[in-house]
């Protein structure tokens, strides 16, 4: 059994009247268990520049569809340059050059794919990292 946590921290001494100080943690775990995740996938991929979707992550490869957490962070050094995030065509948002996300996923069917784009303006390839924790399949012997 894998242990692993996620910690997020949020602070500001500007952003609102007083100074601004949050802290979250958690710890991935198969779905309604005590137990860890136990598979993982990762890469670091660069994207060319298009307006066409690609899929970053394949619902159908990344593994059980339980209980799924997938982080995608924009390597890019140049500020100006962002890749589009979607999943079923639906687009969650834009991460600019050192921006990250931490997400839970269902993927439970081909329409639940993750895709990346790095627009055509930019005239370039987007240096993107990710990385899915996933339960690890069941086999039933025959």
């Amino acid at each position: 059994m894998a242990t692993t946590t996620a910690t997020i921290t949020l602070s500001s001494a500007d952003l609102l009247g007083d100074n601004l100080s949050l802290s979250s943690t958690t710890t991935l775990y198969d779905a309604g268990t005590t137990i860890g995740l136990t598979q993982y996938e990762m890469g670091r991929v660069l994207i060319p520049s298009s307006d066409t979707n690609v899929i970053l992550i394949d619902a159908t490869t990344a593994g059980a569809a339980d209980s799924s957490k997938v982080y995608i962070a924009n390597k890019n050094t140049d500020v100006t340059q962002f890749v589009v995030i979607s999943i079923n065509s639906v687009e969650l948002g834009r991460l600019y050059s050192g921006d990250w996300m931490f997400i839970p996923w269902s993927q439970s069917a081909t329409t639940h794919d993750i895709e990346i784009y790095c627009p055509l303006a930019l005239a370039t390839t987007c240096d993107v990292e990710y990385m899915v924790f996933n339960q690890g399949k069941t086999f039933v012997a025959a």
